[in-house]
C-alpha cells in the first residue's frame, strides 16, 4: 500500500511514524525542510520538500495511483485543494484535515465525495468528543463507549480502598462474569493480565463491562459517584468551544481565557457558559472563581506545561476530575507520573481515526488509548474466518492482545477461554498497536 502525507506537523509526523512500522510505502511532504529533519533516516519513509498544491511536486512525489493521499497541513483550504488535485492526478482515495464543522454534516458527505474528497477529519472535534464522554463520570479517568453502547471501557486509577487489590487472576475472584480487566498500566509498563498477576495500588486498570454492571464494578474498585455539574475550562480553544456546545445547558460552565479578543468572540458563539477574561493558571483567579466548588477542571490551552500544572493546582484545591490536553508526546508520561487526571492528545486521536481507514473491512472501529500505548479494536467475525473455528483459549492469539467481549444479536457479552465466537459477532480486542495486522488475519476468510 502506498500512502502520501502532506504536512509534517504534529498529526502528519505522528501518522507517518506510526505507518512506517507497517509494510507500507510512506511518503511525507512539507514546504519547510526543517520540519522533515532526519525522519527519512530514522524511519522507513521517504521525505520531500514541496508544496501540496503544486502539480509538479505532487507528480514528483508519485501521487498517480497512490492508495491514499492525506493532507493535514494547518490550513483547511490548502488541504482541500491538495486533495482535489491529488484526486484528479490519480490518487485512489483522499483525506483532508478541516476546521469547519459544517463540512462534517452527513448531508454533505456525497457532495464532497463527488468532488474527490473521500474523507474529512477535524481533530479538535474528535478531541472534544473525548472530553464530553470523560465528563460523564467523576470516578473514571477515561470512559469509551464500544459497539454502539453494548459494551463500555472504563479506565480507573486504583487507590488503597479497592476490593480488587492483591487478588490473583487465577484465584477465581474475577470469574463472576460482570466485568473483565483487560489490561493494567503500572508505571511505564502495560500488562495483559495472566493467572499470577494481581491488581496493585496506583495501577491504572482497563475494564470492559456492560452498562448494567458498572455500579457493581465501581464499588469493587472503591469508587464513589458524584455528579459533575460545575465545570471550569482553562483556554478558549476550538476544542473547548465544541466541547462546551456539546455539553448543553444543564451544566454550570465557566471558560477562563487570557486573550480579550478571543473572549469577545467566544461570548458571541457560546451562550451556555460564562466567559471570563482571566488566566486560568493564576492561583488568585482560581480562588476567585471558587475552584474548590468545582467538580471538573479541563485545561486545553496551546501549552502542555500550563495545562499539566493547572490541573495539578486544581487537584490541590480538591477538584475530583481533571483533564489536560498534552500535545507534546514526551510530556504524556510525565503527566501520568504526576497523577494528572485524564490526558488528551489530539494527534494520536486523529492518527487512530486515519489508521482505521487502512485496515481490513472486518475492522469496525479503532480507538487509541493514549495512556496505555495501546488500542481497543472492534472486529467483525466473517463467515469461515479463523476466529470462528476454535474456542478462544485454543486460538493462538498474538501476545499483547486479549479479547474483552463480544456483541451477539445486539447484546454485549463478556468472554472467557471457553467462549466460541461465531460468524457475525462483533469482537472487542485490547492490543498493542503493532499487533493489529496480525489480528486481522484471524477475522478474514
Amino acid at each position: 500500500m502506498r500512502i502520501l502525507i502532506a504536512g509534517a506537523g504534529e498529526v502528519g509526523t505522528h501518522l507517518a511514524k506510526l505507518l512506517s512500522r507497517e509494510n507500507m510505502e510512506i511518503s511525507l511532504m512539507d514546504e519547510k525542510a526543517e520540519k522533515l529533519g532526519d525522519l527519512d533516516a530514522e524511519y522507513d519513509l521517504l521525505t520531500k520538500v514541496g508544496s501540496p498544491t503544486s502539480i509538479h511536486d505532487l507528480k514528483d512525489l508519485g501521487v498517480n495511483g497512490c492508495d491514499l493521499f492525506i493532507s493535514v497541513t494547518p490550513h483547511e483550504s490548502e488541504n482541500m485543494t491538495a486533495c482535489l488535485m491529488a484526486n484528479q492526478l490519480g490518487a485512489k482515495k483522499t483525506l483532508a484535515r478541516i476546521d469547519n464543522y459544517e463540512y462534517l454534516l452527513p448531508e454533505n458527505k456525497k457532495f464532497f465525495e463527488a468532488m474527490g474528497l473521500n474523507h474529512l477529519i477535524y481533530p479538535e472535534v474528535l478531541a472534544a468528543k473525548e472530553i464530553t464522554e470523560s465528563l460523564k463520570t467523576n470516578w473514571m479517568r477515561y470512559h469509551i463507549i464500544l459497539c454502539d453502547g453494548a459494551l463500555e471501557l472504563c479506565v480507573i486509577k486504583i487507590r488503597g480502598n479497592a476490593e480488587v487489590i492483591g487478588k490473583p487472576f487465577s484465584s477465581g475472584y474475577f470469574s463472576h462474569g460482570k466485568y473483565r480487566i483487560v489490561a493494567i498500566k503500572r508505571g511505564n509498563e502495560s500488562i495483559i493480565p495472566q493467572g499470577s498477576d494481581e491488581v496493585q495500588v496506583n495501577d491504572m486498570v482497563y475494564v470492559v463491562c456492560t452498562h448494567d454492571n458498572i455500579s457493581f464494578m465501581r464499588e469493587q474498585m472503591g469508587k464513589n459517584e458524584h455528579e459533575i455539574n460545575n465545570i471550569i475550562f482553562f483556554g478558549g480553544s476550538r476544542i473547548t468551544q465544541k466541547a462546551v456546545q456539546t455539553l448543553g445547558r444543564d451544566k454550570n460552565i465557566k471558560i477562563l481565557e487570557a486573550n480579550r479578543e478571543l473572549c469577545e468572540m467566544l461570548s458571541q458563539k457560546i451562550d451556555n457558559a460564562l466567559i471570563i477574561n482571566a488566566d486560568g493558571s493564576d492561583m488568585d483567579v482560581l480562588k476567585e472563581e471558587r475552584i474548590q466548588d468545582t467538580d471538573a477542571f479541563v485545561a486545553v490551552t496551546d501549552h502542555s506545561e500550563a495545562n499539566i500544572f493547572a490541573c495539578l493546582a486544581a487537584q490541590r484545591f480538591g477538584v475530583r476530575k481533571t483533564i489536560a490536553e498534552v500535545e507534546n508526546i514526551d510530556y504524556i508520561q510525565i503527566a501520568e507520573g504526576l497523577d494528572v487526571g485524564a490526558v488528551l492528545n489530539k494527534k494520536t486521536i486523529a492518527a487512530s481515526y486515519i489508521y482505521q481507514l487502512l485496515l481490513n473491512a472486518s475492522v469496525l472501529n479503532v480507538r487509541n488509548l493514549t495512556s496505555a500505548d495501546a488500542q481497543i479494536v472492534e472486529f467483525k467475525a466473517e463467515p469461515g474466518s479463523r476466529i470462528t473455528k476454535w474456542a478462544i483459549k485454543n486460538m493462538g492469539l498474538p501476545k499483547e492482545s486479549t479479547i474483552a467481549g463480544i456483541v451477539r444479536a445486539g447484546e454485549g457479552v463478556l468472554v472467557n477461554g471457553d467462549t466460541q465466537i461465531i460468524q457475525g459477532d462483533q469482537v472487542v480486542v485490547f492490543c498493542k498497536s503493532h499487533v493489529i495486522r496480525k489480528l486481522e488475519r484471524f477475522f478474514k476468510e
